[in-house]
């Protein structure tokens, strides 16, 4: 029995900086502002609104993408959109293979993609990269399910093939 597993994150370097710097800003403005007229916010303020800022931002580190893939199907839980893993059976599967993709022109980015624009294409589970599982399942929709691990992904769906 074959198993594959991978969970992914949103560590990209860009996006870290992108996060950081769109929070210092406006934190760096309210602070100086603070600092020129006392009267214009109280400490509790600026900490208050430091932390709105701060906790939208820093909730991109909880997303995680786990994929498992064995001999029951395949796998899948995005936290926190998804709070328990979804399963699709083999049985449940037309064509299964790992390929390149275009996330930005052809689901519109990373994340939990898919919707009128994007419709033909199906939906699109993705943190990073431009690898994905994609998936045709036998009542016609579509599911790409990003990955890391090209070839243990290839390797393991060539073993579960006669499944399907």
């Amino acid at each position: 029995m074959k198993v594959f597993k991978e969970e992914q994150r949103f560590t990209q370097l860009w996006l870290i900086i992108i996060i950081i710097f769109s929070s210092l800003v406006p934190i760096g403005v309210m602070i100086n502002e603070y600092q020129n007229d006392k009267n214009s916010f109280s400490l509790e303020m600026v900490l208050l609104i430091s932390l709105v800022i701060l906790l939208p931002l820093g909730i991109i580190f909880l997303f995680k993408l786990s994929t498992r893939i064995d001999e029951q199907g395949i796998h899948y839980q995005f936290f926190p959109f998804h709070f328990s893993f979804k399963k699709i059976g083999w049985n449940e599967i037309s064509k299964a293979y790992v390929r390149t993709y275009d996330p930005i022109g052809d689901y519109g980015g990373w994340g939990l993609k898919g919707g009128k624009l994007f419709s033909k294409k199906g939906k699109a589970i993705n943190v990073s990269g431009d690898i994905g599982i994609q998936l045709e399942l036998k009542n016609g929709k579509k599911l790409l399910i990003g990955t890391q691990k090209e070839s243990e992904a290839k390797s393991v769906l060539e073993t579960y093939q006669n499944k399907m």
